[in-house]
């Protein structure tokens, strides 16, 4: 907490305008009882005695969180589970005083809800590595079908035409080569960014077809004028810059948000950075245990990998839920098995050879800010200053860069992420959709006219609800390293 910064105050739970508010009443009970629905189908499928009586326990506990959420209790130390980071949480609680649910910091109640409900599965033998969430991930990564298959064919072509570019001079310029470029890293950039559309501990109530519609490049073409902020030229210099003075080794780092759809649009980006030669090495930066729904850990490359060595099966296969709807199974054309096996082959490839790789760490699912990097897990932050380039994605990330605090939202973004900025060593990219009312470094005057473009967005009630809805997005870029 004493790293945190104190010059705005962080939203809380209590705040009615505020998106907090409508998480911690609405939200999260959802979220909870899914993992109760996810747990009983996963007993119905076991006839292990031992692990049935655990199920059992895991979903009263569950029921508990839940009940303890609604009904506004008091927030309890965390068991001890094993885990080097209970002390850390069960620290902050107690300095915090008596905090119950409803009027609580956002951030970390948001942080140590996600923390309790591993912590009922760790306590456990047989459950202890479960991921409640994985049943959704993998799911509605199927039901991206359309734009994944859209953008295996598109990376195929360009990382073929980038291969073939290395061993064959072109006839233009160098000024239109470079402007090429740039075009092609603003559109993989932008496919990132407009990835994190489907986080599942937001999309609760949406249909398979409601998440294909907010994916795909006529959504991304739509969404192109909802980029507040662009700051994609300055991260491309930088890149480039590093490539022409001919630095071996040129590190991108990327802090995951979420699996499935999501993950496959950040190897994506990752192959083509690497592909093009803006960096040598690309590590990405995973949770180590479930959170926050749909974000990735390390398993969930595998489940991601395995579903593109045979997408045939993955995609033929049809669920229960589908078999009861008299669902029948679309088979790929002999292209888009194909498309999809190159993403398979090319990526297992750049993993084995050590171009793309996985470094988990607690720190990522800590309960406070990232404001806390430097002092409270130096070797990381020391590792992450060896980088060109940090992309943090998502909504969450963002959160935590900017210590969750309500800034005006015409505040630099460099002020706003404290020690992580100018002079820290880092070079910082944030890819966020907003999804929750921090927001900085926007022109005077847009957050406002936003505010005040339609009877829901907020104009009457004083919330930034237009923040909310995953409509919006910044794209924004520290140069810690100038």
């Amino acid at each position: 907490m004493e790293y945190d910064t104190f010059t705005a105050p962080q939203y809380s739970t209590s705040d009615a305008t505020s998106f907090a508010h409508t998480s911690a009443r609405s939200r999260w009970p959802i979220i909870i009882t899914q993992g109760i629905d996810d747990v009983h189908r996963s007993l119905h499928g076991t006839k292990d005695e031992a692990k049935i009586s655990e199920g059992k326990g895991i979903v009263a506990e569950l029921a508990r969180l839940k009940y303890e959420l609604q009904h506004d209790r008091e927030l309890t130390p965390i068991p001890d589970d094993g885990e080097r980071d209970v002390e850390a949480y069960n620290k902050e609680l107690a300095a915090r005083g008596p905090a119950k649910w409803h009027s609580v910091p956002w951030l970390y109640s948001e942080c140590y809800l996600y923390r309790r409900i591993a912590s009922i599965f760790k306590q456990t033998k047989h459950w202890r590595s479960y991921d409640v969430f994985a049943r959704q991930k993998i799911s509605t990564f199927k039901s991206s079908r359309p734009a994944v298959v859209e953008l295996a064919g598109r990376y195929q072509n360009i990382v073929t035409a980038l291969q073939q570019k290395k061993t064959a001079r072109g006839t233009e310029t160098q000024e239109q080569r470079e402007a090429a470029e740039k075009l092609l890293f603003t559109e993989m950039c932008e496919i990132c960014l407009w990835g994190n559309a489907t986080d599942l501990s937001l999309l609760t109530n949406l249909s398979y077809e409601d998440i294909q519609k907010l994916q795909g490049s006529e959504a991304r073409k739509a969404s192109e004028k909802n980029i507040l902020v662009n700051d994609l030229d300055n991260a491309f210099s930088v890149l480039t810059a590093a490539q022409e003075e001919g630095k071996k080794e040129r590190r991108v780092d990327i802090v995951l948000d979420n699996a499935g759809f999501e993950l496959f649009v950040d190897l994506i980006l990752a192959g083509y950075l690497l592909a093009s030669g803006l960096a040598t090495t690309v590590v990405f930066h995973p949770k180590s245990i479930p959170w926050f729904v749909s974000d990735v850990l390390p398993a969930d490359f595998g489940a991601l990998l395995s579903a593109l060595a045979d997408p045939q099966t993955f995609y033929s296969a049809l669920s229960e839920d589908e078999k009861q709807l008299g669902k029948e199974a679309v088979p790929l054309s002999d292209t888009e098995t194909a498309d999809l096996q190159f993403l398979f082959q090319d990526w297992s490839t750049l993993h084995a050879e050590g171009q793309m790789m996985l470094r988990p760490n607690d720190f990522w699912t800590a309960g406070g800010s990232y404001w806390r990097l430097p002092k409270t897990e130096p070797e990381l932050f020391e590792d992450l200053r060896e980088s060109e380039l940090v992309i943090f994605k998502g909504d969450l990330n963002y959160r935590k860069l900017v210590a969750d605090a309500a800034w005006q939202p015409t505040t630099p973004f460099t002020t706003a992420i404290g020690p992580m900025g100018p002079g820290s060593g880092l070079r910082v990219l944030a890819l966020r959709t907003c999804k929750a009312d921090v927001v900085v470094g926007l022109p005077e005057g847009v957050d406002e006219k936003l505010k005040a473009g339609g009877g829901d967005e907020g104009a009457d009630s004083g919330a930034r609800k237009w923040a909310w809805s995953g409509k919006w997005a910044v794209v924004q870029f520290s140069d810690g390293k100038a």
